[in-house]
């Protein structure tokens, strides 16, 4: 025991000496031990000296089956006693191709070509580029705009920022960055807001939407932005709107794709076809990085000439199609039928959904959203007022969560819910019993 924690002294203090963490505040973090997570098994994490957690964002929203699945260590260890990895610039590999056709097969729209890279932002960052060299190839030489929603968040590389819109995260950047239209977008799923900001996203297509590339969205959940969600009554029209006026149509699915809000993808629920579809995060299950930019044919086509003359993809990654991530991708998609997920989801989706019912209108609760497993609270003083920044009161509520038994992560003072897809009823009920409990624990701190 007291090896343990020697050892988890020696890791802190070289943590702290060493390591910069992302999208945070060193300072603040050195001021305390953090959690070294060393081992997981199912929706549970481990430190290193043995204590358990719930992993309530399933590992930053990208764990699907659970830690340490057999099938998906199995498919992991075979893959690397054959390759672990080889270039796709000039060469091709088996897992990457058999998945790329595993993807076109789910992907309800016919989507028939799949560009590999290696994390969310680059998934959006291809699409991007892709939209505007294609609008550029068939002489739509006049759309060199993109469009967005407001609070967009897609990622942290150059293009991918300049489509985002979170003052907090994005403000700093903005000498770097090209204009991109801010669409209005509501914060709750239907009622009023939601038609006023349809309204007038539908009024600023009709006055920009000849100067546009592409529209990029997040379907049905603003995931950084706080949790905010909308429904299909308020985005289908403006995406047939983009269409209709020529703009090609970016789907962002790195949060929400692979089931989180209840169908494998959240476009089978607005019911349009998107011109490209960005998906990472639970494409390899949360095992290994790796991304695919699903685009159509006539996408592809454009790109198609005579080697001089230079109309190719000017775009790749080192690690782009990784042979082990491919391998994991391609079992898990074997597990979306062998252990229905999607019902599965279902299930757990209406389980969470009982668990908080009573939630909304409790003092220090301003709002309750969801969708799927998906799951943003709004915090607020016991007297319905916001808290101040210098509070902290997400943070707070996290790190005492943390202290009864869960990983949660905050986005600013929304909490947010986000289990693996295979967390069991119990561990749900576990969940969200810490949650309020460390709420209630820091309103009365």
């Amino acid at each position: 025991m007291q090896h343990g924690r020697d050892r988890t002294r020696r890791l802190a203090q070289l943590d702290h000496e060493h390591v910069w963490h992302p999208f945070t505040q060193q300072q603040q973090w050195t001021s305390r031990p953090p959690l070294i997570i060393e081992r997981a098994q199912g929706a549970m994490l481990y430190d290193t000296e043995g204590n358990g957690y719930i992993d309530g964002c399933s590992s930053l929203w990208t764990n699907v089956h659970g830690h340490r699945h057999p099938r998906l260590d199995q498919a992991l260890h075979d893959q690397l006693a054959r390759l672990a990895h080889s270039t796709l610039l000039g060469l091709s590999h088996p897992p990457a191709i058999e998945l790329a056709q595993r993807l076109v097969d789910v992907a309800p729209w016919g989507l028939k070509r799949v560009f590999y890279s290696d994390n969310g932002s680059t998934a959006t960052e291809v699409a991007l580029k892709m939209a505007f060299q294609y609008q550029q190839q068939v002489g739509a030489t006049g759309r060199t705009r993109f469009a967005a929603l407001q609070e967009a968040y897609h990622g942290d590389t150059i293009g991918a920022v300049s489509v985002g819109s979170i003052p907090l995260f994005h403000r700093i950047y903005r000498p770097m960055l090209f204009d991109a239209l801010a669409l209005p977008a509501p914060v709750e799923p239907g009622g009023d807001e939601e038609a006023q900001c349809r309204d007038r996203a539908l009024a600023l297509l009709d006055a920009h939407g000849h100067e546009l590339a592409a529209l990029i969205v997040e379907p049905l959940v603003q995931g950084a932005a706080g949790m905010k969600m909308h429904t299909r009554d308020y985005l289908r029209p403006i995406l047939e709107k983009a269409r209709q006026m020529g703009v090609l149509l970016i789907a962002d699915e790195v949060a929400v794709g692979f089931a989180r809000t209840g169908t494998l993808f959240a476009m089978e629920q607005v019911g349009v076809t998107p011109d490209f579809l960005c998906l990472a995060k639970g494409l390899a299950a949360g095992y290994l990085p790796l991304a695919a930019t699903l685009t159509t044919e006539a996408v592809y086509e454009a790109f198609l000439a005579e080697p001089h003359a230079h109309k190719q993809f000017f775009h790749g990654h080192t690690f782009t199609g990784n042979p082990l991530a491919c391998a994991v991708a391609l079992a898990s998609l074997d597990l979306f039928e062998e252990e229905d997920v999607l019902d599965r989801v279902l299930d757990a989706s209406r389980h969470m959904a009982a668990l908080l019912k009573n939630w909304v209108g409790k003092p220090g609760i301003a709002s309750v959203r969801q969708t799927g497993v998906m799951v943003g609270i709004d915090l607020v003083r016991p007297d319905g007022t916001p808290w101040p920044p210098e509070a902290q009161m997400g943070h707070r509520v996290c790190m005492k969560a943390r202290d009864l038994g869960a990983v949660l992560r905050p986005l600013g003072d929304t909490l947010v819910l986000n289990p693996p897809l295979s967390i069991h009823d119990a561990e749900l009920t576990q969940l969200v019993r810490i949650t309020s409990d460390a709420i209630l624990a820091e309103q009365k701190a």
